[in-house]
């Protein structure tokens, strides 16, 4: 079932940017720039998450926030602003927010955290350390920073190997450009180049070349997903 996120944001170009961000990662986004259509919007309770700008017209982010906790809506809040300090971040938590992120921020922190209040609602506990990751026949070693497939060893280093750990995390799922971008060549922009392209096109032909079945997937309109199921 597709998770449903309101995202209330006045400045439009950052809520182009999230909004595409949660949209490629398999989110519905619903985007307004007004504390009380946000409000309303939300009062509803249709929404899985709401990601709130702090400073908005209409409605400023914590007494949108204050109105809604007050009519007994529980849905999670992420609350974003460019208001950092220790006593701002304390004044939105105290409103009732469930988290607060500082702008400017990483797409990737802000998706992680999106997550985990989508996980922590749902009542799930938190992730396990793990050193070691499986899909398929491909095992990746974390600490050795090795990789072999079928018991072959395959020359993987420096950035391959983080796009490769990063799509391992996510196997079966689809990782979108924007995604790799920011979490592999800490690109906060789509800066229009085919980087992740041309990385993926190597990785791809040492992840496959002398195997009978492809592992790594092109999600036409989307991104990638490293999957031996197709």
């Amino acid at each position: 079932m597709t998770r449903k996120i309101l995202l209330v944001e006045d400045d439009s170009a950052s809520a182009a940017y999230v909004a595409k961000g949660l949209q490629e990662a398999g989110f519905a986004v619903e985007v307004c720039g007004d504390g009380r259509d946000g409000l309303f919007l939300a009062s509803e309770g249709i929404f899985d998450l709401v990601v709130a700008d702090r400073m908005l017209p209409g409605l400023d982010g914590l007494s949108m926030l204050g109105a809604l906790r007050a009519a007994n809506i529980g849905t999670p809040v992420l609350i974003l602003s460019a208001l950092g300090t220790v006593d701002d971040r304390v004044k939105g938590l105290h409103a009732g927010a469930d988290d607060y992120l500082t702008k400017p921020f990483s797409f990737a922190e802000l998706l992680a955290r999106v997550e985990a209040l989508l996980r922590r609602a749902d009542g799930a506990g938190a992730e396990p350390q793990i050193t070691r990751l499986s899909v398929g026949d491909l095992e990746i070693d974390l600490l050795a920073r090795s990789v072999t497939r079928q018991g072959r060893a395959i020359p993987i280093g420096g950035r391959e190997f983080n796009l490769l750990e990063f799509l391992a995390r996510h196997a079966g799922q689809v990782v979108t450009r924007t995604m790799m971008l920011e979490k592999i060549w800490n690109y906060h922009f789509d800066p229009g180049s085919n980087v992740v392209d041309v990385h993926i096109g190597r990785l791809r032909r040492k992840l496959e070349e002398g195997f009978d079945a492809p592992i790594l997937h092109t999600v036409r309109g989307a991104g990638y997903r490293l999957s031996l199921d197709g």
